[in-house]
């Protein structure tokens, strides 16, 4: 698309990474209290897991309406007005009564995530496009540390007794903030402009081997999301305060390992960067599965956030230098069949853990983690 700009290309480029923090904050938000909610609700594992698919059900859901959305109006209008409802939507979580008001919520909020994750990956490809080098692994870690900041706020609120509405609702006050700079810096695009092309077609077979990467690593992600508190509260056996330790450690290595992942793809490989990924989540995981206590299962889930880390902005990036179709209609493609990754994870990971327990749960994302390293061979630089 053909860009007019009015002020410094790096004021455009913070202006970005705002709404990825902004998107990982509210993530994470989420996130940390999910086992003060479970047991608020008086909810098993399998429940919580059956619950939890409503989150991804509605991010699935809205993947065409987003595309479509999108594409007549423009991220620039789509990415604000999604910045502003996502976050909103944690005080309708923290509101929620019962289980089918917690339902609807969740199944609003993946559908809001999901309608922000692709207006605000359109601003950053037209970012990246004017500054012409790669920089879509930093808009990624943006999006970490926003969940970093989001796990280690969780973490004081559990700590504090501090209830998840109010919870909730200073995290909304605070995206609140933050949206009051960004919305005014968005990258103009025209209305309409990508109408011509499909928002979703049959992926080739490279594009269908990416969108398997992308599965594996959103299983491992979503797991570390849904379940780690759980996981260090009924299998670490952590003390009250530190339930959300093992999240604050995966984000935080997360986070770490996208800003260093413009750099290393740039040196090494896409499929050494891949390999080496999938070697890190199965290790991390059979860690906190085999040795789970505090010290040892939180370096595991340092381990996992290194591995997850770059996964997610290599396959959109290689997927974006498709030769075969619109890189918009590739990345939809991937998308797609990523975060399956998402639908499928929790309900699964609950299901496991009622039959075989927690450990058993990891155990198989473990095995999943390490697709990603099998895969890896099989992929370039450029995805035709």
């Amino acid at each position: 698309m053909d860009i007019a700009l009015s002020l410094p290309i790096r004021t455009y480029r913070i202006a970005t990474s705002i709404f990825f923090f902004v998107a990982g904050l509210t993530f994470s938000t989420w996130a940390s209290r999910i086992p003060d909610i479970q047991r608020e609700m008086h909810l098993s594992e399998a429940g919580l897991g059956t619950i939890l698919f409503a989150l991804p059900a509605g991010l699935m859901a809205s993947l065409p309406l987003s595309g479509w959305i999108i594409s007549k109006f423009g991220s620039k209008n789509i990415v604000v007005i999604a910045g502003l409802l996502y976050p909103f939507l944690l005080i309708q979580l923290g509101m929620a009564a019962n289980v089918w008001q917690l339902v609807a919520a969740l199944f609003l909020f993946g559908l809001s995530s999901n309608l922000m994750n692709i207006a605000m990956n359109t601003q950053a490809v037209g970012v990246e496009k004017i500054y012409g080098r790669s920089i879509m692994a930093s808009f990624h870690g943006l999006w970490s540390v926003g969940g970093f900041a989001g796990a280690l706020v969780g973490t004081f609120a559990v700590g504090q007794g501090i209830s998840p509405l109010f919870h909730f609702g200073i995290v909304w006050a605070i995206t609140l903030v933050l949206m009051a700079f960004s919305y005014k810096h968005t990258i103009p695009d025209s209305n309409g402009e990508h109408n011509s092309s499909p928002i979703f077609v049959k992926p080739n077979r490279k594009l269908l081997i990416l969108g398997l990467i992308a599965f594996c690593c959103l299983v491992c992600e979503g797991a570390m999301a849904d379940w780690s508190g759980v996981y260090f509260k009924k299998v670490v056996e952590a003390p009250a305060s530190l339930v959300t330790i093992g999240y604050v450690a995966f984000t935080a290595t997360m986070a770490t390992g996208r800003f260093l992942g413009d750099w290393m793809v740039s040196r090494f490989s896409v499929q050494y960067m891949l390999r080496i990924s999938g070697i890190l989540i199965a290790s991390g995981l059979l860690l906190a599965v085999l040795l789970p206590n505090l010290i040892l299962a939180t370096l595991g889930f340092l381990l996992v956030g290194f591995g997850v880390s770059s996964v997610v902005p290599i396959v959109y990036g290689v997927a974006g230098k498709s030769t075969s179709m619109a890189p918009s209609v590739a990345l939809a493609a991937v998308s797609t069949i990523g975060f399956l990754g998402f639908l499928i994870g929790p309900p699964l990971i609950g299901f496991l853990a009622e039959a075989s327990g927690l450990r058993f749960a990891f155990g198989a994302v473990a095995v999943l983690g390490l697709g990603t390293a099998l895969l890896a061979k099989q992929v370039t630089r450029k995805s035709n």
